[in-house]
């Protein structure tokens, strides 16, 4: 377990770094002279040059281990975010990000698939999955306010070079404090090891437990989060204070803490926290969209408290019905997931906020979504 709390200390870092950006990217492309058009597209490029990281690293993963792709993502991602800095037009933060996106796609299948493979069992990986979330979540309550001090008094350039060598030093660090354990063919987590011969059918068999069009909640669900992080620092609660968009990011976080806390939660089967989870948030942005009387911190709060609730249940029902040895592959997959997503959200908003609430759009992907999960295809409920 000791690779665990050093692989949370590492995540805690590279979170706080990456979340610190989220109420100064839309300003700073603002002061480059970006439109809201090409903002959504500097907000989405970012994601869909994950796919092609996503995809190399899922079958990386699995053949050479989690360490090495999280040491790599860390330092160049780093490296990148120090030439953000000397960034001075909108075309050339378009393409910083466009790296930045590429080489940070490695670092969530190698944390999600280390984490699952120190797993002992279902109720040990169910309980990992928690504490990513929860180190996740509270390095995402802090740094937006943090970020937008940053530039308060350091200004955008100093600040990104500062978060640029956090994310450096952590990478250093990551390849000093991880230990790996290198496993052969593993059986499903808290089952026996199988003979050869009937490993690949198992791999088959568990693989086709998840259905693909169980992957289009997590592309929704991004989809969502992406209109979210585009138009929040633009309503006119934010009344274009930096400070503000970042309190609000936080308060999001804050809502997803306390999910987290309520232990209790990870002994529901992950299919039910994950389509009851939806469905809140899908109400939630509908009622943002038609300006319902709840003030917008409270709507935050609200999405916090189901995002708290979805996330974990996610990765713990890949997790679950996943062979060890496929691990990497199913979480690139899921990466590429949340990618599409998080492209398609700001990209759709940024050019339809003129016609259409952009939170609108939200709720009826996320429907969508719910209404193509095939739950009836997936195993009775894991025993936790």
């Amino acid at each position: 377990m000791k690779t665990a709390v050093w692989l949370y200390l590492f995540m805690f870092v590279a979170i706080f770094d990456l979340h610190a950006q989220y109420p100064i990217l839309t300003p700073f492309a603002v002061s480059l002279g970006a439109t809201p058009s090409f903002i959504g597209l500097v907000l989405g490029v970012y994601s869909i040059t994950h796919l092609p990281g996503n995809l190399i690293a899922g079958y990386g993963v699995d053949r050479y281990g989690s360490k090495g792709f999280i040491v790599f993502s860390l330092i160049v991602a780093g490296i990148v975010l120090i030439i953000q800095s000397r960034v001075s037009d909108p075309w050339g933060l378009l393409a910083v990000r466009s790296i930045s996106g590429f080489v940070l796609a490695f670092l969530s299948p190698a944390c999600l698939s280390l984490l699952a493979k120190i797993a002992k069992n279902q109720i040990q990986q169910s309980k990992l999955m928690a504490g990513n979330g929860m180190v996740h979540t509270i390095a995402s309550v802090l740094s937006p306010a943090a970020g937008a001090y940053l530039v308060s008094q350091l200004g955008f350039a100093k600040s990104f070079t500062f978060l640029g060598w956090g994310l450096i030093l952590t990478g250093l660090f990551a390849w000093i404090g991880v230990r790996e354990r290198r496993s052969g063919q593993a059986a499903i987590v808290g089952e026996p090891s199988l003979p050869a011969a009937s490993q690949t059918n198992s791999a088959v068999s568990a693989q086709e437990n998840v259905p693909w069009l169980f992957y289009a909640v997590p592309l929704a669900l991004s989809c969502s989060q992406g209109i979210l992080f585009f138009e929040l620092p633009l309503m006119k609660e934010a009344s274009g204070s930096i400070m503000t968009s970042g309190v609000f990011f936080s308060v999001v976080s804050m809502g997803a803490l306390v999910t987290l806390s309520l232990l209790f939660l990870n002994r529901i089967f992950p299919l039910y926290r994950v389509m009851f989870g939806c469905l809140a948030l899908a109400f939630i942005f509908f009622g943002m969209s038609v300006h319902w009387p709840l003030p917008l911190y409270v709507s935050l709060f609200l999405i916090g408290m189901t995002k708290g609730v979805i996330f974990p249940a996610i990765a713990s029902l890949l997790a679950a019905l996943t062979r060890e040895d496929r691990y990497g592959r199913v979480f690139s997959i899921l990466s590429v997931s949340y990618s599409i997503g998080a492209f398609i959200g700001p990209i759709v908003a940024g050019h339809t906020r003129a016609q259409v609430s952009p939170y609108f759009l939200a709720f009826l992907c996320l429907m969508l979504a719910l209404s193509l999960l095939p739950s009836r295809s997936f195993s009775a409920p894991v025993r936790v």
